[in-house]
């Protein structure tokens, strides 16, 4: 454990060094095609880092956080324009280039009118985040209750065998967006404590999405649906408009941007698995993406007659649509390469790494 510690440690400070390279050199190069081609060096860096690593709770948030999302972000970087065009300084570059953070902006008149549309197609919709009145007690609450019930769900796993596929199942479901959801909101906090960042949430309760667009588009890691809306579906919108018109060329970039997000994970799945691909979580988003299309247009339809599902049977059909692709694409790769038992060995080994630096005993 500490020689994959150390490892970790020397990948960071790599990537760190990198940004400064990209904050102090690259960007005093003309945007375009030289700054970018200034920037390959460093996606190639990005790339190949994580591969140093071997836990899967290291190299997963790092594949993420460097092979995706900085990676992305670099590339809108290049043409001036994403998150990273207008950093004050280098501490904000390098938080916003390496860590799942954007900057919360506020919204104008052309934004609060895009919010209302609800045909906006997923993982590039403006997120339309639900406002407390109740201050900051409610959400520390439900993130402390979130945090204890991903503790009681790796305690489940030490009766995994005698437990039924189908419940294991939904363990592996709320393991997921519980691990996901904490992790990135630990990474964005040092950020938001240091340099007062106000930032955009990470995710929106999607337990409670009403559609494949509401979950994808609205409530499920809006880090990407943020990241992929500029990089890939506003591009293939433009283009795919011109030739087959504004309908067809939403579904175009729709489906676009989920096959760009299947590939993604394809990429974290080798990282995590380091296996050759299945290209099963791919057509897991390819499935997603034209269902979600399809639903889109029906949804248009319907409203125009006034047919509506009640909420909790649209939230019902919804999760129900997500376990069973699930179980059939999404974790099968996981599964079959043992990834989903190395994570939970390595709960272990992290609890017994942290006593022997503590030196203490946990009953």
């Amino acid at each position: 454990m500490d020689d994959e510690i150390q490892r970790f440690i020397k990948v960071w400070i790599t990537s760190i060094s990198c940004l400064c390279y990209c904050y102090y050199i690259a960007s005093r190069i003309p945007k375009g095609f030289f700054r970018l081609l200034s920037l390959l060096p460093i996606l190639y860096l990005f790339l190949i880092l994580p591969l140093n690593l071997s836990s899967i709770h290291l190299v997963g948030p790092t594949t993420f956080f460097l092979v995706w999302l900085s990676t992305f972000k670099l590339l809108l970087f290049s043409f001036n324009q994403g998150p990273l065009s207008s950093s004050p300084n280098i501490f904000y570059f390098i938080s916003i280039a390496s860590l799942p953070i954007i900057p919360k902006h506020h919204p104008t008149s052309k934004d609060s009118k895009l919010t209302k549309n609800n045909t906006n197609p997923p993982h590039q919709s403006t997120p339309n985040i639900e406002k407390s009145k109740k201050g900051n007690v409610l959400p520390s609450l439900l993130l402390f209750s979130k945090m204890l019930i991903a503790a009681l769900i790796i305690h489940a796993y030490d009766y995994r065998e005698n437990l039924h596929p189908h419940l294991i199942l939904v363990l592996y479901c709320c393991h997921v967006y519980l691990g996901i959801e904490l992790v990135l909101a630990l990474c964005a906090a040092p950020a938001r404590a240091m340099f007062g960042f106000e930032i955009e949430p990470q995710f929106n309760e999607p337990y409670l999405s009403t559609s494949l667009q509401d979950f994808w588009g609205r409530r499920w890691n809006l880090m990407v649906t943020n990241i992929l809306r500029p990089t890939v579906y506003d591009p293939i919108r433009r283009i795919s408009t011109y030739y087959v018109g504004p309908m067809f060329g939403i579904s175009t970039a729709m489906l676009a941007t989920f096959l760009v997000s299947g590939l993604m994970h394809e990429v974290i799945y080798y990282y995590l698995a380091r296996a050759p691909p299945t290209w099963e979580v791919t057509w897991f988003f390819v499935l997603h993406g034209v269902c979600t299309a399809a639903e889109v247009v029906a949804k248009k339809a319907f409203v125009r007659r006034g047919w509506w599902l009640p909420r909790a049977v649209s939230v019902v059909l919804t999760l129900m649509f997500l376990a069973v692709t699930g179980q059939w694409l999404f974790f099968p790769q996981l599964l079959r390469n043992g990834v989903d038992r190395k994570a939970i060995a390595e709960y272990a080994i992290m609890v017994d790494f942290i006593k022997s630096k503590l030196h203490i005993s946990i009953f």
